[in-house]
């Protein structure tokens, strides 16, 4: 294992300045503004892999985004690992927030900051580093395939058709993930599961048009308040979520499983300094760790209507709106939850306005068996490097894909994230620390070494 460390050592500087190339692009899926970015990132991609010493390395167009492919086969006898990732990236906003451009990536008290240094682009591209690794020092010893698509951070809307039609240039043994987080280099960890997801976006309407709230107000409904109203009795007086049917299909996280998970380490007073919070917040009867892992969820994403500018202006909106999620757990159904939505806020609705509920996105919750083959690889490729077994824990995010990608090709997931929850994933000032990033690129080829020789 020599040969990687003195490689990946020669090379370092080159894998950082690649990878800052990727983050300059502004590859934001969820606006259409963006789109030739999004072009420019998945050709860039195309190219990086085809530098690293892929054999081929195609991109396919889909109903949005691009999706982009790469393989290496050395032996068809032997095992191969689909690895998965995403180049789109969450909007940057608000931009005033930033303390460097969002897409002008800089190293700060050893961490690179950008979108996408950690959301997806950073952890992704260890993977083509670490093969590069393989590739050059002639230690490849699986077959390795890539998919990397462009819509992830919107729900992943034509992945689905592109897997199923694509079934045979996807087969592989086993796919690979680094889209999550691990508690930190002295406590590393693998996620066992991530939470599905269920997106609405409401539209309170009242008056058909804005009103001048002297002349209006007290005599008409305001959908702002309304909507605030209805908002809040979603939750009881112990945040429990109150929509009715809402835990219905939950799957109760077993003793000993509750035991595991508490054996995980956990600062509580850290963990309020670093959010600048003074307590914490959820589902009584439960953990911070509980309620972010095993536990669904209920949060407002986003709320406006009116005037929302400098200056002031007394009106009575005609309109307001509001984005919602809930995180999901095991045996949760996201088409389920998003109609269970839905009726909820059409039916409470308060006489004087009317309301309008629609979906954005949604995916399943997925659960990784920590007895395989493949677990049991990445286990053992964190021992390797970190010189301690990782913890099993659960991952609070979602990744929409998970389900359908084991439904469609018949193969498991395994998680291998080397991100921090603190890297403010989809927030101002986006973060990855360099030390993450190596210890990825030095860990991931022993996923594969481990991985032959169990299978």
């Amino acid at each position: 294992m020599q040969a990687w460390k003195d490689y990946q050592q020669k090379n370092k500087d080159r894998f950082l300045n690649e990878l800052f190339d990727l983050l300059r692009i502004s590859s934001i899926s969820a606006r259409s503004e963006f789109s030739n970015e999004m072009k420019k990132c998945a050709g860039a991609v195309k190219q990086k892999f085809l530098e690293a010493g892929v054999d081929k390395a195609e991109i396919y167009e889909t109903d949005g985004h691009p999706v982009v492919f790469a393989e290496k086969i050395i032996d068809r006898t032997k095992p191969t690992v689909l690895v998965y990732g995403h180049y789109d990236v969450q909007p940057p906003d608000p931009l005033n927030l930033w303390h460097s451009g969002p897409f002008e990536p800089v190293i700060k008290d050893g961490k690179i900051y950008a979108r996408g240094a950690c959301d997806d682009k950073g952890q992704f591209y260890m993977h083509v580093k670490a093969f590069e690794t393989m590739a050059k020092t002639n230690s490849l010893v699986t077959n390795i395939k890539f998919i990397i698509e462009g819509e992830e951070e919107v729900g992943s809307p034509n992945l689905g058709k592109f897997i199923s039609s694509h079934k045979d240039l996807l087969k592989a043994d086993v796919i690979l993930i680094s889209d999550t987080a691990m508690i930190s280099l002295e406590h590393p960890s693998i996620d066992t599961g991530v939470r599905g997801l269920s997106y609405i976006q409401v539209e309170v309407t009242g008056p058909n048009r804005d009103l001048h709230s002297g002349v209006y107000g007290g005599a008409v409904a305001n959908p702002i308040t309304m909507l605030a109203k209805m908002i809040a009795t979603c939750h009881d007086e112990n945040n429990h979520i109150t929509i009715p049917g809402f835990y219905g299909d939950v799957v109760e996280c077993s003793v000993a499983e509750r035991k595991m998970l508490g054996e995980a380490p956990f600062d509580e007073e850290e963990f309020k300094n670093d959010l600048g919070i003074k307590a914490v917040w959820g589902e009584n009867g439960f953990t911070t760790n509980e309620r972010t892992g095993i536990r669904p969820t209920l949060e407002l994403n986003g709320i406006w209507g009116g005037y929302t500018e400098e200056g002031s202006k007394t009106v009575l909106p005609s309109k307001a709106y509001a984005k919602i999620s809930a995180r999901l757990v095991p045996n949760q159904s996201s088409k389920k939850i998003t109609e269970l939505l839905i009726k909820y806020f059409e039916r409470i609705a308060p006489p004087g306005v009317t309301v309008k509920a629609e979906e954005h996105h949604g995916g399943e919750p997925y659960m990784t068996p920590i007895d395989s083959k493949a677990y049991r690889a990445a286990e053992k490729a964190i021992e390797a490097t970190f010189n301690k077994k990782p913890i099993p824990v659960r991952g609070g995010g979602s990744i929409p894909i998970c389900s359908l990608f084991e439904k469609e090709l018949g193969i498991k997931i395994v998680f291998m994230g080397f991100g921090l929850d603190s890297d403010n994933l989809h927030s101002p000032n986006e973060k990855f620390d360099l030390a993450n990033f190596y210890k990825g690129i030095e860990t991931i080829p022993y996923f594969h070494k481990y991985f032959a020789e169990m299978s």
